[in-house]
């Protein structure tokens, strides 16, 4: 369960502080790597942008299979479009 109040890490930033740095691979690397253009693999570690998904599905990491990368990046979403207030639930009305 995650904390209310905290949206969770952008996935890029993972990336590209759990892999890339320890590793020493630059993001133009990676692209050329996975097949994508730069500007792809640079998106996907903006942790500012939305990530291509299919360029986060495809990364190998030490045991991560695409659903790392892809829940990843829904959690962090839902996090960040949850609303600033409780929402009343729906009801039929008549």
């Amino acid at each position: 369960m995650h904390p209310k109040k905290r949206i969770p890490t952008h996935p890029g930033k993972v990336l590209l502080e759990e892999f890339l740095v320890p590793m020493e691979i630059t993001q133009v690397e990676l692209a050329a790597h996975i097949g994508v253009p730069c500007s792809a693999s640079t998106r996907s570690c903006a942790a500012s942008a939305g990530s291509p998904r299919d360029s986060l599905a495809v990364l190998p990491g030490p045991g991560h299979h695409p659903e790392f990368w892809i829940n990843l990046q829904a959690a962090h979403d839902l996090a960040a479009q949850r609303p600033s207030r409780q929402v009343k639930r729906l009801r039929k009305t008549g």
